[in-house]
């Protein structure tokens, strides 16, 4: 197999000294740089500092085993692949490997041959998820202002493309921070009212006594301070589309208002007695349970039903799948042109930490998060320790580090004794304990305080 322009780098892990030197040299005649280490501590660490496509492990060493350093690479490198060899060939083992990441499994002896085709399929299999990751990044450009390739969000889309045909009222669901607002621009902005204007409101932002006047517009007169005639939004929105975000934060006198709105299709401005008919398409928005708000007497049953035409409900991010990366990706590079800087390289292990933070605050915080670091980033790459301590530790935490220390234990002795085929004298001297010991601490924690 022929290398390729900038060479592979390949990582060989084996004890035996004999074995590394071997598989440097044939690997290294055809072109790979590679690198070697004699235990898994060792691999760990040139891992921490080198760039490497393929590592090449033995199974059995003295210490952490090569199912412990599969499990590492697959836990923090995403572009680096594993193979498996050992010579101590069995079915458990080849499906212990598998089932822990490594993408091939070797059993020694082996020729010249069969490790150069092992390592060029395995290489092979790398390039195209690469490949494959690339195009899906491209892919996700705005579809409707939209982005995400996630089950829930690819509903969203198709929702939205629905509604965008038709006129009829859309309710919008979600948590806060979620896109709301986004969804109702890409409903009216993709659909045959797209050229009249979109006219957002925050009803719940508005003051209670002054929302009727904001929303419908009031006469010269009407009250206190009222020195002329104004307009309304939803005579702002003639034509086009109004979008009442925090519908559920409307007082009941305000809702009873707007169901009349909805129903007879026109305004009345406040102070005045004459209606005015107006083409105006609603669309709402809402954090809250309003079905649960209706049981409670809080929202009026018949505004629900008015505005609960269609529904769209926007998922929060943590149930976003990937998308948290496709995001991260896409806001980093639109933030960089708006601020007219280079954008950043973002480290897999800060996207590791930004996917495993919960982001409570959903697009609204991630976009804040990534604003920050572009504005204060001056170097060319974000890793982990830029980003907020908190998100670090809720990483650490999610990762399972809240866990009882005798719970942690428990499973690394299993994981050791797993490691070497059920043996307990091995696993004992791994652990550096005698059996007697390694018998106890096998025992249920019930019977161990007993």
């Amino acid at each position: 197999m022929n290398a390729k322009a900038t060479p592979v780098r390949l990582m060989v892990v084996d004890d035996a000294p004999d074995t590394r030197e071997v598989l440097q040299r044939i690997l290294a005649s055809r072109g790979f740089k590679v690198f070697a280490a004699e235990s898994v501590p060792e691999a760990v660490r040139l891992l921490e500092s080198t760039p490497v496509d393929l590592v090449i492990t033995d199974l059995k060493m003295p210490g952490a085993s090569g199912l412990d350093l599969i499990r590492h690479v697959r836990e923090n490198y995403r572009d680096t692949e594993v193979m498996m060899i050992t010579g101590y060939p069995s079915i458990e083992g080849a499906v212990q490997a598998l089932k822990s990441g490594a993408e091939d499994y070797l059993s020694k002896p082996f020729t010249q041959q069969e490790l150069l085709a092992a390592v060029g399929t395995v290489l092979e299999k790398l390039s195209l998820r690469t490949t494959n990751r690339s195009l899906k990044v491209e892919r996700a450009g705005p579809r409707f202002g939209l982005v995400g390739e996630s089950e829930p969000m690819q509903g969203v889309m198709e929702a939205v493309g629905r509604a965008a045909s038709t006129t009829a009222t859309v309710l919008i669901t979600g948590e806060s921070g979620t896109g709301k607002e986004l969804v109702a621009r890409a409903i009216h902005y993709n659909g045959p009212r797209a050229s009249s204007p979109f006219v957002p409101v925050n009803c719940g932002g508005i003051p209670g006594e002054l929302l009727e006047s904001e929303l419908f517009g009031h006469v010269k007169g009407a009250f206190t301070g009222a020195t002329e005639n104004r307009a309304g939004f939803f005579q702002t929105a003639e034509g086009g589309t109004i979008f009442l975000d925090e519908v559920g934060d409307m007082t009941a006198p305000m809702q009873v208002k707007l169901l009349k709105v909805l129903q007879d299709k026109e305004v009345c401005m406040v102070g005045s007695t004459k209606p005015r008919t107006l083409d105006v398409r609603i669309l709402a928005a809402t954090d809250k349970d309003l079905a649960g708000l209706v049981e409670n007497g809080a929202f009026r049953e018949d505004l629900f039903y008015r505005l609960n035409v269609t529904t769209i409900h926007v998922p929060p991010l943590r149930d976003r799948d990937n998308d948290v990366l496709l995001l991260a990706r896409y806001m980093i590079e639109k933030l960089s042109r708006e601020f007219g800087r280079p954008a950043p390289v973002v480290s897999d292990r800060a996207l590791e930490v930004l996917k495993a933070y919960p982001w409570p605050g959903n697009v609204r915080e991630l976009k804040s998060t990534l604003q920050r670091l572009v504005v204060m980033t001056d170097a060319e790459h974000i890793d982990a320790p830029d980003l907020p301590s908190f998100m670090r530790f809720s990483a650490l935490r999610d990762a399972g580090l809240n866990r009882p220390l005798a719970d942690v234990e428990l499973e690394h002795v299993r994981n050791v004794l797993a490691s070497v085929d059920g043996n307990k004298t091995q696993a004992a001297k791994i652990l550096r304990i005698d059996r007697k010991t390694l018998r106890q601490k096998l025992l249920p924690s019930t019977k161990r305080d007993g």
